[in-house]
C-alpha cells in the first residue's frame, strides 16, 4: 500500500511534472496535458481496470469451476474456443461492435477489456484444476470427502497458485490495454497519448504512456507479493 500511496501523490504533483517535461520538451508550445490532471487519469484508468478485473473473475472462475465438474465437462471445448476468440478480437474492434448497444462511455472499454482478459484467467484456471496430483485426490475420497469439500478444501487450496498467475498476467494485460478506453469516451491514461497522436504532441503521448507502464510494474509487483502471501508453501 506504501508504494501505491507514493505513487498517488507523486502523479498529484502537476507543477513538478510540468517543469520535468518542460525541460525534456523545450520545443513543446504545451508540454503537460492540464485538460485533466495526471492523478485523476490514474484514477480513471485503475477504476476501468479494476472494474473490468472484477468481471472477468465473476464470470471466469465459476465457468472454470463448472467445466471441470463432470456435469459440465461437455462444455469445456465450447468455453476454451470462446475465450481464445475474445483474445483474437483487437480491443478497439470490440469497443467499435458494443458502441451502438453501450454508447459512449467506460461501459464499452470495460466490456472489451472483460473479454480480453479473460483467456489468461480460465486457461490457467483450467490447467491448475486438470493437473492435480491424483495420489491426493484419491486420499480425499478415501477419507470419504464430499465433492464440494474436495473443491474448497483440496482442489481449489492446490491450484491456488496457478490461478493467482493467470489473475495476475490477465490484471496487467487490461490495465496496460485501457489505454483504447478514450476512443468511446472511456477516460484513463489513454487521453494524453491519443491526444498527443492527433496534434502530434509527443509530450503527452510520453506522459500516458509513462504513468501506465509505472502502473503495470507497481500492479506487477502487488500480485506478486499477493501470490507470495497467499501460497506460502510454494
Amino acid at each position: 500500500m506504501l508504494g501505491w500511496g507514493l505513487v498517488l501523490f507523486l502523479l498529484a504533483q502537476q507543477s513538478i511534472w510540468k517543469a520535468l517535461f518542460s525541460l525534456l520538451f523545450p520545443s513543446a508550445q504545451s508540454p503537460l496535458f492540464e485538460r485533466e490532471t495526471l492523478l485523476n487519469l490514474t484514477l480513471q484508468h485503475l477504476a476501468i481496470t479494476f472494474g473490468a478485473g472484477a468481471l472477468v473473475l465473476l464470470v471466469g472462475l465459476p465457468l472454470v469451476v463448472l467445466v471441470t465438474r463432470p456435469a459440465g465437462a461437455a462444455f469445456r471445448p465450447l468455453l476454451e474456443n470462446l475465450v481464445a476468440v475474445g483474445q483474437t478480437f483487437p480491443p478497439v474492434a470490440v469497443l467499435v461492435l458494443a458502441l451502438p448497444f453501450l454508447g459512449f462511455g467506460s461501459s464499452g472499454a470495460v466490456l472489451a477489456l472483460f473479454l480480453y482478459g479473460l483467456l489468461p484467467v480460465v486457461r490457467n484456471g483450467l490447467e491448475g484444476l486438470t493437473s492435480l496430483p491424483s495420489d491426493v485426490l484419491d486420499a480425499a475420497k478415501g477419507m470419504g470427502y464430499a465433492r464440494a469439500q474436495m473443491l474448497w478444501a483440496v482442489e481449489l487450496p492446490l491450484a491456488l497458485p496457478v490461478i493467482l498467475a493467470g489473475i495476475r498476467t490477465s490484471l496487467v494485460l487490461i490495465l496496460a490495454t485501457a489505454t483504447v478506453a478514450p476512443l468511446v469516451g472511456g477516460g484513463g491514461l489513454g487521453v494524453p497519448i491519443i491526444a498527443g497522436l492527433a496534434v502530434s504532441n509527443l509530450a503527452y503521448v510520453v506522459q500516458g504512456a509513462a504513468a501506465v507502464a509505472l502502473l503495470a510494474v507497481l500492479l506487477d509487483w502487488t500480485l506478486a507479493r499477493l501470490e507470495q502471501a497467499l501460497t506460502p508453501w510454494r
